[in-house]
């Protein structure tokens, strides 16, 4: 039995894009035990991917060297014989542990010479693989064999058990009697990269009030940096969104998101999770752009002004103004939202 270790990414987006790989190790290798070392933040996404026997919890910061810990991390690793490890961060750090593990296969693109300690290196070309989610599949098959096409889109499993836990932990149950539940709009207001690509908290409160005269339920989604952004949604619409930003742990937002029947998002690793939910996404760019790491579902709309001066890639609007956001209306959203419920007389 082949006992293979995934080194996930740290990025939440990032992982939800792994999941294709290792579908594609499953089908090549059924009877095998895929495990995955990754931080403990991005650790709930890959707790719902049923291809991973377990997760093993990384408890490096990002970015944190720590040579000595690694070593003793890889020699703890090395009683799990696992035959092959497949490195999905391109970073020098992430090709040492798998080393001190013993791993005898260790398969990675090539970068920051990683020489020596990946012994199976492949080189990256990024004109045939220009999205993330085809270079970490590309990974699971043989050197100089072609991408197994087409690679279908991330999917994550949730347990209807689990859902109903959170939303009663966090009052938002509805009494089964209540055959009239409303249907969910979640907002996922954040973007960690950087204030450039969040649309304004005026227009997400503008869009809650109108969903909310049309029979919504609003309920805004992000971490605890996003909570003061939140509050201003939730005051400047009035009370129809409700704040939840910074109350909920990375796993409950995915079930608030499963439980949702509508996401509208920024370009952040929210936005991943609900496209690999199956639910209808609106998603707004604006400094950034769907070229490389898109929604990756047959439901997600992506919805941009392309004006000239974007994607600029920047954390804050180099000319001051904002456009690609700001001149992103409600109004537009509102109208992408009722194009992708259709059946819904709420809109």
């Amino acid at each position: 039995m082949r006992k293979i270790l995934i080194i996930a990414p740290s990025w939440v987006g990032d992982a939800v894009m792994a999941q294709p790989l290792l579908r594609r190790l499953r089908e090549q290798h059924p009877d095998a035990t895929i495990d995955a070392f990754a931080p403990a933040w991005v650790a709930p996404i890959l707790e719902r991917m049923p291809e991973i026997r377990r997760v093993i919890i990384n408890p490096l910061a990002h970015g944190e060297l720590c040579l000595k810990l690694r070593w003793h991390l890889g020699r703890a690793l090395r009683r799990e014989r696992y035959d092959q490890v497949i490195i999905l961060p391109n970073s020098l750090k992430s090709a040492l542990i798998p080393f001190f593990a013993g791993i005898p296969l260790r398969t990675g693109f090539k970068g920051e010479m990683r020489y020596g300690l990946i012994n199976d290196l492949r080189n990256l070309d990024k004109e045939a693989l220009p999205l993330m989610v085809e270079r970490f599949a590309a990974l699971a098959e043989r050197p100089d064999s072609p991408l197994c096409r087409p690679i279908e889109n991330p999917r994550l499993i949730v347990e209807q058990n689990q859902v109903d836990s959170t939303l009663a932990k966090l009052g938002l149950a509805y009494p089964e009697e209540n055959k009239s539940k409303k249907p969910v709009a979640a907002f996922c207001i954040g973007a960690e990269y950087g204030p450039a690509k969040r649309w304004p908290a005026s227009h997400f409160a503008e869009l809650a009030r109108m969903l909310a005269d049309k029979g919504h339920e609003i309920w805004l989604l992000g971490s605890g940096k996003d909570e003061e952004i939140g509050t201003e949604i939730e005051r400047s619409s009035r009370g129809a969104a409700r704040n939840l930003c910074g109350q909920t742990s990375l796993a409950q937002a995915i079930d608030l998101l499963a439980a949702a029947d509508i996401a509208v998002v920024n370009d952040s690793g929210l936005m991943h999770i609900a496209a690999a939910l199956g639910k209808p996404t609106i998603a707004l760019f604006g400094s950034s752009s769907p070229g490389f790491t898109p929604p990756l579902s047959d439901k997600a709309r992506i919805v941009s002004l392309n004006l000239p001066c974007s994607p600029c890639f920047k954390r804050v609007c180099p000319l001051g103004h904002f456009d690609c956001m700001t001149k992103l209306t409600p109004q537009r959203v509102f109208e992408e939202i009722a194009a992708a419920m259709p059946g819904s007389q709420s809109t």
